[in-house]
């Protein structure tokens, strides 16, 4: 796969979809490769790092055989984006029974909070070779980042 690290997010959740686009907008260095958790590729790339089956919902992080999920994901990749969002590293300072709860806690609402999507994203050609399935052409270009 990808050598760059991978954020296999929700593909239909629209505050997972957000948040990509947040990522990619910060990640001036284009560091990060995108796919949804739902799609082949996705399904792939867990396996490669034979990750288990009962990922939490949400944002999942794979660089090589390192799987890092729910807060640990997040906190990872804002420390990569450079200063200011880095400074969510200090964040590791709280349990991270505490951290995940919070985490577990919006990934439980987001659905209801931000609604979700009928299909997965599809990049736009703009962005489309940050994501690992990027060569399959758009279906509807207005729905993605």
């Amino acid at each position: 796969m990808a050598a760059n690290p991978i954020i296999l997010f929700d593909g239909v959740c629209n505050l997972c979809i957000a948040t990509v686009h947040w990522i990619i907008a910060r990640d001036r260095a284009a560091t990060f490769r995108f796919a949804p958790l739902q799609s082949a590729v996705g399904r792939q790339v867990l396996a490669a790092a034979h990750a288990h089956a009962n990922l939490p919902d949400g944002i999942v992080l794979i660089e090589g055989s390192r799987v890092l999920t729910r807060s640990d994901a997040a906190i990872d990749i804002a420390r990569r984006l450079g200063f200011p969002w880095s400074l969510a590293a200090t964040a590791r300072l709280l349990p991270r029974s505490a951290r995940d709860g919070l985490y577990a806690w919006v990934a439980a609402h987001r659905h209801r909070w931000f609604g979700k999507q009928s299909a997965c994203l599809v990049p736009t050609s703009k962005v489309r070779s940050r994501f690992l399935d990027g060569h399959e052409p758009p279906e509807d270009e207005s729905r993605a980042p």
